[in-house]
C-alpha cells in the first residue's frame, strides 16, 4: 500500500471515528434531555393530579369516574401527555384514554404504588409501551386511597427525537464529508511536500546520505542562516578535536568551532584557507549552501594538511641536505685530483699532508662534534636545517653543551618526539625568515634537572634579525599573524602558523614560551631570542646506549 493510500485511510478512519463518536455521545446527551425533560413533567403532572382535592373527593362518590374521566382528560391533553390514568387501590380504573377501560383493573402490577412508593421506568400496558411515572393518592388521614399513573408513548418519544435530531445528523454528515475532503488535500500537500517519495524510499536516502557523509575523509560542517550548525560529519569531529555529533547540531556554531573557523564563516571568501585548528592545519573552504536559487547556510570543507605541511617542511630540509652531500662529493672529487696530481708529480709529503688536513673537515662530523644531542631524528632534523642554512648564507650555530637523551620507544615518547620535531622545526623556520642570507642563528637543547627524577628540556632558538616588538610579542601567537614579510628563498612552511603551533603544544604539555630581544654572549648580536620550557619525564627517556649524536648517526 503506497503512502498516499496510508494517509488518507488513516485520516478518514481518524476523521469518522471522531464525527461519529461525537455524534453518539450528542445524540446521547439529546435523549437524555428529552427524556428529563418528560420526567419532570411527567412528575410534576401525576403529583398535581394526585393532590387536587376534587380529585380526592371523588373518591367517596357513587360514582368517582364521572368525576374524575373528564379532567384526566383534560390534564393529560393539555400537558402533552398520552394519558393519565386515576385507579383506586383495588387497582380498578377511574379514568383511562380508552372509556371503555374504566372499570377494570389496571394490566401492571399496581403493589408498588399503592404501598407508598413512587415509581418511574418503562411498562408495556393497553396502550403499548410507555414510559410513566405512578404516584400514591392520600387521604386527609394519609391513607393511600389511590394512585395516579401519567405516562408517555415510547414511540411518540422516538419520532419527537427523531425529528430534533435531523439538524445533528445533517451537522455530522457535511463534517464527515469536510473531514474526508480536507485528509485527502492533506495527503496531497505532505506528498508534494516530501517529493512523492514512499517511507522506504525516504528511509533508504537518508541512509545513503550518513553513509556518504561519515564516509568521506574531508571534513564536512553545514551552518544554516542563524549561525547553528546542522550538520556535522565525523571526519570534521575528528579534525576539529570534538566529540559528540549529535549534541552538537542546533548549537551555536561560535560556541564549538574554532575562533579561526568561526570568523571564516562570516568573511565571504570562498577561495580555500589555510587555518589552524587546535594543533591540525586546515585546508578549509568555505561554500554557500542554497535551495532551490536561495541561500540556506555555508558549508565548510576542511582538508587535514598537517602531515602535507610536515613532509613539504621536511622535504625542504632533505633537498637541502642532498644540496650539501652533492656540494661536499663534489668537493671531495677536486680533492682527490690534488691528491692525485701531487703523487704523480713525486710530492708524497705534501699528498700525506694534505690529506692530514682535510680529513676531519666533513659534513656530518664538524656539526655537531661532541654534541650530547642523542634522539636520532632531532639530531637528523638539526643537520638538515643547518644545511638549508647554510646553502641560504646562514650561519647556525648549536651550543656544544647542548645535551638530549634518546627517546624511549613507547606510545607517549613517540608523541613527545613528534612535539619537539615540530616544535624545532618551526622555530628554525621562522628564525631563518626571520635574519636572512648574512645572518646567523643559535640553538641550545638542555635537559635542565629538577627533584624528584624528573627534568625540564629548555629550547634557546635565537636570530640576529632585527627582533619582535614587545608590543608584538603576544600577537604572534594568534593564528594567521605574522611579523615578517617573506624573503626570497627563505624556508617557510606557512605563514602566521609557526608560533601558534609552537604554543598550543607547549601548553598541551604544561610548559611555557618565552620571547626576548637582546645579546646572547659577546660574540653574536642576536634579535629575538624564544625560550620554549617543556616538563620531561624519567620514563620517556630509554636507557642510555650509544654517546652522542655522531655515535648514533
Amino acid at each position: 500500500m503506497t503512502l498516499k493510500t496510508q494517509l488518507l485511510l488513516l485520516q478518514i478512519v481518524i476523521v469518522l471515528i471522531t464525527v461519529v463518536g461525537t455524534g453518539a455521545v450528542a445524540s446521547f446527551l439529546q435523549e437524555q434531555q428529552l427524556r428529563n425533560n418528560y420526567q419532570d413533567r411527567m412528575i410534576g403532572v401525576a403529583e398535581s393530579v394526585a393532590t387536587m382535592p376534587v380529585i380526592v373527593d371523588a373518591f367517596y362518590e357513587k360514582d368517582p369516574s364521572s368525576t374524575i374521566q373528564p379532567i384526566a382528560a383534560l390534564i393529560s391533553k393539555s400537558t402533552g401527555m398520552a394519558y393519565a390514568v386515576v385507579m383506586n387501590n383495588d387497582g380498578i380504573r377511574y379514568s383511562h384514554p380508552d372509556p371503555a377501560k374504566i372499570g377494570l383493573k389496571v394490566s401492571t402490577d399496581p403493589d408498588g404504588v399503592l404501598s407508598g412508593e413512587t415509581y418511574v421506568g418503562t411498562q408495556t400496558g393497553t396502550l403499548g409501551r410507555s414510559w410513566r411515572v405512578k404516584v400514591p393518592i392520600f387521604n386527609a388521614g394519609h391513607s393511600v386511597i389511590g394512585a395516579v399513573s401519567v405516562g408517555v408513548l415510547e414511540s411518540d418519544l422516538r419520532q419527537e427525537y427523531l425529528a430534533n435530531s435531523v439538524w445533528l445528523f445533517l451537522t455530522i454528515g457535511i463534517a464527515a464529508i469536510f473531514g474526508v475532503v480536507g485528509a485527502a488535500w492533506v495527503t496531497v500537500v505532505i506528498r508534494k511536500r516530501i517529493f512523492g517519495l514512499e517511507p522506504e524510499e525516504i528511509a533508504g536516502l537518508l541512509e545513503e546520505r550518513e553513509a556518504i557523509l561519515h564516509g568521506v575523509r574531508e571534513g564536512l560542517v553545514a551552518v544554516d542562516d542563524r549561525g547553528c550548525i546542522a550538520l556535522i560529519n565525523d571526519a570534521a569531529l575528528s579534525l576539529l578535536g570534538l566529540n559528540d555529533g549529535a549534541s552538537l547540531v542546533g548549537t551555536k556554531a561560535v560556541d564549538s568551532l574554532d575562533d579561526e573557523l568561526a570568523r571564516l564563516l562570516d568573511s565571504g571568501d570562498a577561495e580555500q584557507s589555510l587555518v589552524l585548528s587546535g594543533e591540525r592545519v586546515l585546508l578549509v573552504r568555505r561554500d554557500i549552501a542554497k535551495i532551490n536559487g536561495r541561500p540556506a547556510g555555508t558549508i565548510l570543507i576542511l582538508r587535514d594538511n598537517t602531515e602535507l605541511h610536515t613532509l613539504l617542511r621536511d622535504l625542504d630540509g632533505v633537498q637541502g641536505l642532498a644540496d650539501g652531500l652533492r656540494a661536499q662529493a663534489h668537493g671531495f672529487a677536486n680533492k682527490l685530483h690534488v691528491i692525485s696530481g701531487l703523487l704523480e708529480l713525486g710530492r708524497v709529503e705534501q699528498a700525506v699532508s694534505f690529506i692530514s688536513h682535510e680529513r676531519s673537515a666533513g659534513t656530518l662530523s664538524a656539526m655537531t662534534g661532541g654534541s650530547g644531542i642523542s634522539e636520532i631524528e632531532v639530531a637528523a632534523l638539526l643537520l638538515m636545517k643547518q644545511l638549508r642554512a647554510e646553502e641560504l648564507g646562514i650561519k647556525v650555530s648549536i651550543e656544544s653543551a647542548s645535551t638530549l637523551p634518546t627517546l624511549s620507544a613507547d606510545p607517549c615518547a613517540d608523541i613527545l618526539r613528534e612535539d619537539l620535531l615540530t616544535i624545532i622545526g618551526n622555530l628554525l623556520d621562522n628564525a631563518a625568515e626571520a635574519t636572512g642570507a648574512g645572518g646567523q642563528i643559535y640553538v641550545s637543547i638542555q635537559e635542565q634537572k629538577l627533584e624528584g627524577g624528573d627534568s625540564n628540556l629548555v629550547i634557546v632558538v635565537a636570530d640576529s634579525g632585527d627582533g619582535i616588538p614587545a608590543e608584538l610579542q603576544e600577537r604572534v601567537f594568534t593564528p594567521g599573524f605574522s611579523s615578517k614579510v617573506a624573503r626570497p628563498g627563505a624556508v617557510a612552511t606557512g605563514r602566521g602558523i609557526g608560533l601558534t603551533l609552537v604554543r598550543r603544544i607547549t601548553t598541551r604539555r604544561d610548559g611555557r614560551v618565552e620571547i626576548k630581544n637582546g645579546n646572547l654572549g659577546e660574540s653574536i648580536l642576536l634579535g629575538a631570542w624564544i625560550t620554549v620550557v617543556l616538563p620531561l619525564e624519567r620514563k620517556n627517556i630509554a636507557p642510555i646506549q650509544g654517546s652522542g649524536m655522531v655515535a648514533a648517526l
